[in-house]
């Protein structure tokens, strides 16, 4: 599905919902259908209990990382960084994305092309009335997006991650020597 029809089936399931007065039952449904009980089931290597994830992280980053929230369109930094370094998981450190898989898709949120190998796992995600692909950090489990199959090349795929679920590490420049004394 193009990335702009797929964006149009999510507002339009936003509006209707929305107006019919069915908001808090597709919350629910979205929490119920990708919520932190699966992720439970899984044994990561870093674990906490959800009230120890509560005290270790912000709010929103907790809404998103452990309760899979999307955060709004273009309001991430992060979506225009383009320093050379890693993306890694907000939740835990673990490195995730290398600047040079970044690229500009369009959709407002960090998209990349290309996870650090065993970064990143996937689960099927059935919330909001479609069937995704879920990503989520291989260390804590924390949720950090979906992946779709219309990215650039060379895999074609596009991670599409919510921003305060990374954080980003510049990679230091390279030391020039200067002269000897």
């Amino acid at each position: 599905m193009a990335v702009g029809a797929f964006m149009q089936r999510r507002q339009l399931l936003s509006v209707v919902a929305a107006g019919l007065g069915l908001g808090p039952l597709l919350l629910w449904l979205e929490r119920e259908n990708s919520a932190p009980a699966r992720a439970a089931e899984v044994n990561f290597p870093v674990h906490k209990t959800e009230d120890e994830w509560r005290r270790a992280l912000p709010r929103e980053r907790f809404r998103i990382l452990r309760e899979h929230a999307t955060e709004p369109p273009f309001s991430s930094p992060l979506d225009h960084e383009k320093r050379t370094g890693t993306f890694t998981c907000a939740g835990c450190g673990h490195p995730l994305f290398e600047s040079r898989t970044k690229f500009d898709s369009g959709t407002g949120w960090p998209s990349f092309w290309a996870p650090l190998d065993g970064a990143i796992g996937t689960r099927v995600d059935r919330s909001l009335f479609m069937v995704r692909t879920e990503v989520h950090c291989a260390n804590c489990g924390g949720h950090l997006g979906h992946v779709f199959d219309d990215g650039p090349r060379p895999t074609g795929l596009r991670y599409c991650m919510n921003g305060l679920a990374l954080q980003f590490v510049e990679q230091p420049k390279a030391q020039i020597p200067g002269p000897k004394s």
